[in-house]
């Protein structure tokens, strides 16, 4: 999960590496460092500085500015702590014992403890507690062979070296490598981990995520599993696992938004929150235009084949994205009749159900890059492509807000939740986007389907069409109450989130988002289990969080909160104003809306307290502890 930036062209490479990892902080922030080599005009080398700081990017960059950071050539990384805790020692960019190769590395090298003792057997002093610092002293060992066989020290020769240490590496990786006897040259490599290369004017830089890249290049070479790239002011050699030299077109760097601004709120997650509204509208104006075709409600970017024969549905996702496929499985079922399940893509990599025919299999990740998500695909393509019968053929789609990410490149269906660059950890507009997702693919399998009529599919579009609006004042009135009640609640120790229905996701979600940037306890349950076990934690100093929305189980709500208070606990209710939802001690009041689409609403109030709580309690909410935005390792 940490971020990797490398650049090689005409320019000083330290500025371009600060503002390519500024884009990425939110990948890993336990350390960060860098590496670049300065020719010297004397020598045949170069001469390599590497600059390392424990905790944020400023600490970094305070560093180069005392120290300075030479080089047209070099290599960035912010860490997120996989082996070995973040201290200096431990942050990357990691060297050989020469000082000569600088390393970073996105991943984990599964095999790096059988490789640290083969080196220590060979006298190698290893200085850091991670798995990334076996590649360089490897690189080391094979540049030393190389030289041996008698090859002079030239470009090719530092990408042949890493050629022979990448099959000797188990796990998944992107890495960067560079050495001071080659200050033109980069090279760089990827096994199921992202990595791209952004194509400038006599440059190139090298990055995890396309915000890196934005204010450099428009053009870009998605590197794709198993490639290796070596990279000079002069172009770009690509080669794949077996060693054959690729050729392969950019592409244009898709959509507008890659530059994260601020603008005047406190914090990145506070402004993506009051974006919601702009996402919806942004999906009605595109998915929702007037005209459409009874049997196609919703425009989305599939032919009536994409529908056909499917009898069953498993989503694969984790965390937040779980959440918001458990709200899609609700629609899936109850509202188009098609079973689905769900499943934590970690544990459907392991233990996968028994294969179904007729299955369409939906990864749902926000970034496109969750490492969970892209192998529990790919198993289950292959399992399915191994099978024989055409039934059982893999049908996938990926709903993602990044259509150029891996995820774009592995499955054949893509929908892309439009809701622009989120730069807060803790997912709010994204998970709102994937919500609209599943509107768009219920509603167009029910009408195909025959399985609601064509007046209840026409009033769900219609509540659709006026979420926009409804979120814009919703957004606004909660901000300011969730503010006010956040003072009372900023010391609570465990709180407990009540939902059922298509609303239990939502309660599983604003207990998520709490322990998230508020380093709260918290644990969602359905409103029914209450009884069955949770009730015991119950106390005056465990506050209860109650999501009440009209429809089938609104009394039944109702009464499970009354359960709560009769235990003497602090209930706070999301649910319409009205004489039945008085019991609530405080009241985070949400329009009276179709049980249908009110999870649109319900979780706005739960993600604005949560960023109140923590805001209150002086937390680091963009950027929370142990957590990143893109889970890129198991």
């Amino acid at each position: 999960m940490c971020g990797i930036v490398a650049v090689v062209g005409s320019r000083e490479a330290a500025p371009l590496l600060l503002e390519g990892l500024r884009h990425l902080e939110y990948r890993g922030y336990d350390s960060a460092g860098l590496a670049t080599v300065h020719s010297l005009v004397s020598e045949d080398q170069g001469q390599l500085t590497c600059l390392r700081a424990k905790g944020k990017l400023i600490n970094l960059a305070a560093m180069i500015d005392q120290n300075g950071a030479p080089g047209n050539l070099g290599i960035g990384h912010t860490r997120w702590a996989t082996h070995g805790k973040p201290e200096e020692c431990n942050a990357h960019p990691h060297r050989d014992s020469s000082g000569c190769i600088a390393v970073v590395q996105n991943g984990i090298i599964e095999n790096h403890r059988a490789l640290r003792e083969t080196l220590e057997a060979a006298g190698v002093e290893f200085l850091s507690e991670t798995d990334t610092e076996v590649i360089p002293h490897l690189i080391a060992k094979e540049l030393h062979l190389l030289k041996l066989e008698g090859l002079p020290v030239c470009e090719a020769m530092l990408l042949t070296a890493v050629q022979r240490v990448l099959p000797k590496l188990k796990g998944a990786y992107a890495l960067a490598v560079l050495w001071v006897e080659t200050p033109s040259a980069l090279v760089v490599a990827r096994r199921q981990a992202p990595l791209l290369i952004g194509l400038g004017e006599g440059e190139f830089l090298c990055a995890s995520d396309t915000p890196a890249l934005a204010s450099f290049a428009r053009t870009i070479l998605p590197m794709e599993d198993g490639e290796v790239a070596l990279l000079t002011p002069l172009g770009i050699e690509l080669y794949n696992q077996k060693g054959d030299r690729q050729k392969r077109s950019p592409s244009l760097l898709s959509g507008v938004n890659h530059v994260a601004d601020k603008r005047n709120f406190r914090h990145f997650m506070l402004k993506e929150i009051h974006e919601q509204p702009e996402t919806a509208e942004l999906w009605v104006t595109r998915h929702l235009p007037e005209g459409l075709p009874a049997d196609a409600p919703v425009a989305l970017p599939f032919d009536d084949s994409f529908y056909f024969g499917i009898e069953r549905i498993e989503i694969l996702a984790c965390g937040t994205s779980r959440h918001a496929a458990l709200v899609g499985a609700y629609l899936l079922e109850q509202f188009a009749g098609i079973p689905t399940a769900v499943f934590y893509a970690s544990e459907f990599r392991y233990a996968a159900p028994p294969l179904a025919p007729n299955t369409l299999t939906i990864g749902l990740t926000q970034s496109g890059e969750t490492a969970d998500t892209l192998a529990a695909l790919a198993m289950d393509a292959e399992r399915r492509e191994n099978h024989g019968d055409s039934a059982f053929a893999p049908r996938q789609l990926g709903v993602t807000n990044r259509p150029e990410s891996s995820l774009a490149r592995q499955v054949p269906n893509i929908l892309d939740i439009g809701a622009g660059l989120e730069v807060g950890v803790a997912a709010t507009k994204t998970f709102l986007g994937q919500l609209f997702a599943f509107y768009g693919l219920s509603l167009n399998f029910a009408a195909r389907r025959g399985t609601r009529s064509k007046e209840e599919i026409f009033s769900i579009t219609q509540e659709l069409r006026s979420v926009p609006n409804q979120l814009r004042s919703l957004v606004k009135m909660h901000d300011k109450l969730s503010e006010e009640l956040a003072h009372k609640f900023a010391d609570t120790k465990d709180v407990i989130f009540l939902g059922r229905g298509i609303n239990y996701p939502i309660a599983l979600e604003g207990a998520l988002k709490l322990k998230e940037i508020s380093y709260i306890h918290a644990e969602g349950y359905p409103a029914g289990e209450m009884k069955h076990g949770p009730i015991a934690l119950l106390d005056p100093k465990v506050p209860v969080v109650s999501i009440a929305m009209p429809g089938v189980v609104f009394e039944k709500v109702l009464s499970n909160a009354q359960e709560a208070k009769a235990r003497d606990a602090q209930l706070i209710g999301v649910a319409p104003e009205g004489p039945d939802t008085n019991l609530f001690d405080y009241l985070l009041p949400v329009p009276k809306v179709s049980e249908w689409i009110s999870p649109l609403f319900s979780v706005v109030p739960m993600q604005l307290l949560s960023y109140h709580i923590a805001a209150h309690r002086g937390l680091d909410v963009d950027q929370p502890r142990n957590l990143a935005k893109s889970v890129t390792v198991e």
